[in-house]
């Protein structure tokens, strides 16, 4: 008596068949991403840096600016949540680089996984990582003096708006991460534009402190543009004659770097 051996593809015949989810991929990378940040204390951190950002920009300048009638703390907390969500921005550029240097991003590449789930796994990570650091810096700048003087809405676009900076930014950032394969070069690269944009914008101090020569970039650089619309945000002011700038800003620095972010990321290295 002789058994029948079937054919391979005859064995899996009545099984149903296999459809891989994007979703339940990119929630599982993305759940992998922020179990090391919690695991690895990057979240602790993401709670620390907005308090030394946060006495870095206001200390220092808290009483020159009291003698000219400027509430600092209100003035200032701005432009130190664009500088947290740079913090942000970093993180992910490195994530990037670190998962294209140890070769994760190409193994993923050979696998039935959607092209762009590892992309968008590494931003919803760092939206996790944004809302906690905005969380905290917002409850710093209450320990100092900050307020929302409008409704709840203007703090909530306060919010958004934040984020969406972040978002648009991590883009590039990613990008440079995965095309660099170099996270501690990369770190460094990044550390000195937030240091001058954040510096040399009408956030941190009044238009009027800057040298004249100086002015027109200070007043229309995209931070100094963002910071108004945030502080319009915070004190209730909030308009469209005054936001669409930033608006423009936002949606030009995404059409460049959502782009450049999908081609790194797809990319064949």
């Amino acid at each position: 008596m002789t058994a029948t051996i079937k054919p391979a593809n005859a064995l899996f015949a009545e099984l149903p068949a296999v459809r891989p989810s994007s979703f339940a991929q990119w929630r599982a990378l993305t759940g992998r991403i922020v179990h090391t940040m919690a695991t690895k204390g990057e979240l602790i951190v993401a709670c620390i840096t907005p308090f030394i950002i946060t006495i870095s920009f206001y200390l220092p300048l808290r009483y020159v600016m009291k003698f000219q009638g400027i509430d600092y703390a209100q003035f200032v907390m701005p432009v130190v949540v664009l500088q947290t969500m740079a913090m942000t921005m970093m993180s992910n550029a490195q994530l990037s680089a670190f998962e294209a240097l140890t070769g994760f991003s190409t193994r993923l590449q050979t696998m039935p996984i959607g092209k762009f789930v590892p992309l968008m796994s590494r931003i919803a990570a760092g939206i996790v990582r944004s809302l906690i650091s905005l969380t905290a810096t917002i409850l710093y700048g209450y320990l100092i003096g900050f307020r929302f003087l409008g409704g709840w809405l203007d703090a909530l676009c306060f919010a958004a708006f934040a984020v969406a900076v972040g978002v648009a930014l991590t883009f590039g950032a990613d990008a440079m991460g995965s095309l660099s394969k170099n996270p501690e070069a990369l770190s460094q690269a990044l550390t000195l534009p937030i240091l001058i944009f954040g510096m040399l914008s009408t956030g941190f101090v009044p238009e009027k402190s800057f040298p004249e020569w100086v002015r027109p970039f200070a007043r229309n650089q995209p931070i100094s543009q963002f910071s108004e619309t945030l502080q319009d945000m915070a004190n209730g002011h909030m308009t469209w004659g005054g936001s669409w700038v930033s608006l423009a800003w936002l949606g030009g620095i995404t059409a460049l770097f959502l782009p450049l972010a999908v081609w790194a990321s797809v990319r064949r290295s």
